[in-house]
């Protein structure tokens, strides 16, 4: 029996190794490809990285010759006096923080005290931690509006510890004299705008 026209009569087998060329030809037109792509990433990135330093030299050399400009304009005697001006505010500045007022101390007792108690004699003292003390003498009609003093002290809160002393009621008319110690809040003495 005779074999069709398309079948060979005979045939050699491919090898192994022809199989495996070929697939090792296949990734390395793959790594090939990658290459390039990485290679392309590159020079765009190198090529924007130089474009974008020029623009940014351009951009500071037009911005150090504006600054030049306004540097040339600046008068130097109105820096100076700019200068002398802040340096007088920061003083007065320090200087009013320290600075004792009595107007809001005096108002506060004022205030305070009632119409029937009257100080004869009042000094106020600062020591070296800061603390204000008041030392005074006075006369109240009576030891009830003396009480009353002394509450409204301790209710203001302001003028603290305060002492009475020297309690003395004078016969005739029942009137007390006395000694007054006490400790001010800063704020009673501070100056306030």
């Amino acid at each position: 029996m005779a074999l069709p026209p398309s079948i060979p009569t005979s045939f050699v087998p491919h090898s192994a190794s022809a199989a495996a060329h070929r697939f090792r030809t296949d990734l390395t037109g793959i790594f090939d490809l990658f290459a390039y792509a990485v290679l392309g990433v590159v020079l765009v990135g190198a090529l924007s990285v130089f474009f974008y330093g020029r623009i940014l030299a351009t951009t500071q050399a037009s911005k150090d010759a504006a600054l030049a400009k306004v540097e040339a304009g600046i008068d130097l005697a109105t820096v100076e006096e700019f200068v002398r001006l802040r340096d007088r505010l920061a003083s007065a500045a320090t200087l009013l923080d320290k600075h004792t007022a009595l107007s809001t101390f005096f108002t506060t007792l004022g205030t305070l005290l009632p119409a029937s108690v009257r100080f004869s004699s009042l000094h106020l003292s600062v020591d070296t931690a800061g603390t204000v003390r008041l030392d005074g003498a006075g006369v109240a009609k009576s030891f009830n509006a003396l009480a009353v003093v002394s509450t409204a002290f301790a209710e203001d809160g302001r003028i603290k510890d305060a002492i009475f002393s020297n309690i003395v009621v004078r016969t005739g008319d029942n009137s007390v004299s006395f000694a007054l110690s006490a400790v001010l809040d800063q704020k009673l003495v501070a100056f306030t705008p």
